[in-house]
């Protein structure tokens, strides 16, 4: 006579399952991959105040938005600027990011690229008034007066850099997903900017 030993109990959902699944969108092989982004920014990156913008494309697509806790790429002339002024990165405020959610072996065409970097805002886009309230902040939150005249002219100076591209054009963060056979789910990163930058000087 054979002995059934009893089967396993079955394991709850892992946290990334769970938020996946209590999403009010339906899920889709494009909601889910965002959704996987989504989690690994908040829960591994740390990342505050994320949204999801869903583009009118010829193709589905979707970007996420949110702050970093600390600056992921800084334009080398900007770089420049900081040094000769005597600012540090964490000085200065920390800007809303783009990112692209994508998996591994996924098809992106030049066009299609093109067609997200279209959507996103300009560089310099950002309201002048936000600048001046960063300069405002910087002078009532203890910073030395020497400190917060130097992030104002910053701040000014970072509009006009951004609306003639001297300190770079659009740029986002590319997210790659490994979901192939064996994919244990990595999320890696890359910068993807529009155009090119020149190389730094030594």
């Amino acid at each position: 006579m054979t002995k059934h030993l009893p089967l396993p109990p079955v394991p709850n959902p892992s946290s990334l399952t769970t938020f996946v699944s209590s999403e009010s969108d339906p899920v889709t092989t494009t909601c889910a991959t965002t959704s996987q982004v989504i989690h690994n920014l908040q829960y591994q990156h740390l990342w505050t105040s994320l949204k999801v913008h869903h583009l009118n494309l010829s193709f589905p697509v979707s970007l996420i938005s949110g702050i970093p806790p600390h600056r992921v790429y800084t334009h080398p002339d900007e770089q420049l600027y900081m040094v000769e002024h005597g600012l540090r990165e964490e000085d200065v405020e920390l800007d809303r990011m783009f990112v692209l959610p994508t998996v591994q072996g996924q098809s992106w065409s030049l066009e299609k690229m093109a067609g997200v970097f279209d959507a996103l805002p300009s560089p310099g886009d950002e309201d002048a008034e936000s600048e001046a309230q960063s300069a405002d902040d910087a002078a009532t939150d203890g910073t030395t007066a020497d400190k917060a005249a130097k992030l104002a002219k910053y701040y000014e100076y970072r509009v006009k850099a951004r609306q003639t591209g001297e300190w770079g054009c659009k740029r986002l963060l590319l997210a790659m997903i490994d979901k192939g056979m064996g994919g244990e789910g990595t999320v890696v990163y890359y910068v993807a900017q529009e155009g090119t930058v020149k190389p730094r000087q030594n």
